[in-house]
């Protein structure tokens, strides 16, 4: 079933979460165990991250280095497989990205995922490489998601890349979309970030999923102002608990994004690792009640591959 209808036809708030594929080295095993847990709550649908290669030069005997490019994970198409023959029935929302990649690459990554029937996509454009200042596209590839989804709809459409394929089988994906309450670091303004937004729309996003934030009224007036700007897809919220006081330093380095000092305090108070981790799950938990109280239908939470703080909070919430 695609995301859209699961939000149209959910009769109650309901839970999504999204994991982070295990490091190359590893294997199912570790996969089902940040996933395992989560299904207590019989999610409608789990997102699954993807991460582009990363290039590293390594040196030589004669002084001399070479340029290597490194997977630092499974394919998300293995990843999918992996997942599919656990939960046959959980709906899985893969993560396609521009980073990295070919436009052609990214068109046969698609058609393998529509080859295994998956109906979801959360087209993104991805992070910069380690040590670049800025987000380089391929010589042939995506410099914006926007054109992403522009390729997602004309597959949809049954028009490839390639002008030979004159009648094409045309998928069926339903396209998700990522948006930022306290905009994407690279934008201008807020402004500017929600008419970037709304080009993802119009481009054939069907909804929004918000970055992670930590102040409610943030969210609150993200989506007032992309309203005001014509976007009337769903939104879902993104919530993160902090795990741990080093985080409130960590996270706005990362993520480019406010702490506000509620929780600053908070987490100050803690004295131990378990204390600061408790309160963690108590503002999420605060959190996710208020935005359920403003008539949110479902709320998005980032696991990063350990779920237990999360389970914690489903519990207290839905």
């Amino acid at each position: 079933m695609k995301v859209i209808d699961i939000l149209k036809g959910s009769k109650r708030p309901f839970a999504s979460f999204e994991l982070v594929p295990p490091l190359k080295g590893s294997d199912a095993s570790r996969l089902y165990q940040s996933l395992d847990p989560l299904m207590e709550f019989r999610p409608p649908f789990i997102n699954i991250t993807c991460h582009r290669d990363e290039v590293e030069y390594v040196p030589n005997t004669d002084g001399t280095f070479t340029r290597m490019t490194l997977s630092k994970r499974p394919s998300t198409v293995a990843i999918v497989a992996a997942i599919m023959r656990r939960y046959p029935e959980l709906e899985i929302v893969p993560h396609v990205i521009c980073g990295g990649s070919s436009q052609s690459h990214v068109e046969s990554e698609l058609l393998d995922l529509h080859f295994l029937g998956i109906n979801n996509i959360m087209a993104l454009r991805g992070d910069a490489l380690p040590g670049q200042k800025h987000f380089a596209p391929e010589p042939d590839g995506f410099a914006h998601s926007s054109e992403l989804v522009g390729m997602i709809s004309n597959l949809n459409r049954g028009q490839y890349l390639d002008p030979t394929v004159r009648q094409g089988l045309s998928t069926d994906f339903c396209i998700g979309v990522a948006g930022y309450p306290e905009k994407h670091f690279e934008a201008a303004n807020l402004e500017t970030d929600i008419r970037h937004l709304r080009q993802k729309v119009e481009a054939g996003a069907q909804y929004i999923v918000t970055q992670m934030f930590f102040d409610n009224d943030r969210f609150f007036r993200f989506v007032d102002l992309c309203r005001k700007a014509g976007i009337d897809v769903p939104i879902i919220p993104g919530l993160k608990p902090i795990s741990s006081r080093k985080q409130i330093d960590l996270l706005p380095r990362s993520f480019h994004i406010d702490i506000p000092q509620p929780l600053v305090s908070l987490m100050e108070k803690t004295r131990t690792a378990e204390e600061a981790y408790q309160a963690g799950i108590e503002w999420a938990v605060r959190q996710s009640r208020d935005l359920l109280e403003h008539g949110i239908p479902a709320i998005h939470y980032y696991t990063m591959a350990k779920p237990d703080n999360v389970c914690q909070i489903v519990r207290s919430v839905f």
